[in-house]
């Protein structure tokens, strides 16, 4: 006969373990302690089983038969359920051990080793920490892209789009590190693409005509301020890198014989090492410079600590001082100063322009190209430029 609730509340805990039947191999385990369990009876590769189905009265006398007839669908096409069942513990065992921050942390540790610049590294991380309080203990196969949507319109509703379109970029490189670790399938913020208010782009401030120019950098050349600062903003103006390049520089980069300055690759925003040829100019710059500075590591140390260089606020700030407001001129625009002026002369090919600002084509073949056969034009480029500048003075 079928089992009843009534009689299964009416039990009583036996001497030793009782079996007691249902119907089509589920029975109830009665345990001396007092537990009430059950159990699917089954034959499956010519051995006989049994499936834990949960304890009596979590799992009712309902639940227990849709359990088992769950089991029974499963044995009709050939597949054991107690393995079945063994598989989906070891599943949601690798989805608690693979959430969000998990594989964030992971893919931060790895980028970490590919030598990614501790500033790019801060602002990932910044960005996470965004993420981290809705997402971070998920797992990351459970997490949808509404999910997703919903913690970036929350920074979206703070005007901050432009934040809310990187934490998008952000998100997405981790699912693309949990699918390539074999953590996840997909990337749910790909179809987020164009679900986000697209942030007006507001240009850095430069400089970009020579008249104006040239009372910059008389300013620059006469400024009143501390040498070393001086000496870095005549540098931004001749040899126009991007800022950090320069705050950064160590002196074991500089070939003042033979000219050269070898940015490392992790400083680097493409990643990869790039050479730049010195005008005379930023040569003598350089050499006077290392009288006060040649003895330590950092070419710009900071006045706090040796072992920290000048920020770029440093340069802002001496901008500012000088008269030119965050509107007209900062110290990345030296890039955009000279980006216009040298392509408006007409005299240097725009390819070789390009190769001098660190930037990279398309392809392997033309970032070899970038390399090799314009580094000649390169170097009279810089002469040229270094000429132009001294005669604004």
């Amino acid at each position: 006969m079928p089992l009843t609730d009534a009689q299964i509340r009416r039990l009583k805990a036996p001497e030793k373990d009782k079996k007691l039947s249902d119907s089509q191999g589920l029975y109830l385990l009665l345990k001396p302690a007092g537990g009430q369990l059950w159990r699917l009876a089954y034959r499956f590769g010519g051995k006989q089983k049994a499936l834990a189905l949960g304890k009596y009265p979590q799992v009712s006398l309902l639940d227990a038969r849709q359990k088992r007839d769950a089991a029974k669908a499963l044995l009709a096409k050939g597949i054991d359920p107690a393995s079945r069942a063994k598989a989906e513990k070891v599943e949601v065992a690798l989805s608690s051990a693979n959430t969000f921050n998990i594989i964030a942390d992971d893919m931060l540790s790895k980028v970490t080793r590919d030598g990614l610049a501790e500033t790019t590294l801060a602002k990932k991380r910044w960005l996470l920490n965004l993420a981290r309080s809705e997402l971070g203990r998920r797992p990351i196969r459970d997490i949808t892209a509404s999910e997703i949507l919903a913690s970036l319109q929350k920074i979206e509703a703070l005007g901050n789009y432009e934040t809310a379109r990187r934490l998008r970029a952000t998100i997405g490189q981790v699912f693309r590190f949990a699918i390539a670790t074999a953590r996840a399938d997909n990337d749910p913020t790909f179809g987020l693409r164009g679900a986000l208010t697209t942030p007006k782009v507001v240009h850095r401030a430069a400089i970009t005509d020579w008249q104006r120019l040239a009372g910059l950098i008389r300013c620059v050349w006469e400024y009143e301020g501390s040498y070393e600062t001086r000496a870095a903003l005549k540098l931004m103006a001749l040899l126009y890198p991007r800022p950090g390049e320069l705050r950064l520089a160590e002196w074991t980069e500089f070939d003042l014989k033979n000219a050269t300055w070898t940015i490392p690759a992790p400083r680097t925003k493409m990643r990869r090492e790039h050479r730049k040829p010195l005008s005379g100019a930023a040569v003598e710059i350089l050499e006077e410079l290392y009288q006060l500075t040649g003895s330590r590591l950092l070419v710009f140390p900071s006045v706090s600590s040796t072992k920290r260089p000048i920020s770029e606020n440093t340069l802002n700030a001496a901008l500012r001082r000088m008269g030119f407001t965050k509107e007209e001129m900062t110290a990345h625009g030296f890039r955009a100063t000279a980006s216009t002026l040298l392509n408006e002369s007409g005299k240097w090919n725009p390819d070789a322009i390009e190769a001098e600002l660190g930037h990279v084509g398309a392809d392997e073949v033309r970032r070899a190209y970038h390399r090799a056969v314009y580094w000649d034009e390169r170097v009279r480029m810089a002469n040229w430029w270094a000429a132009e500048i001294r005669q604004l003075l």
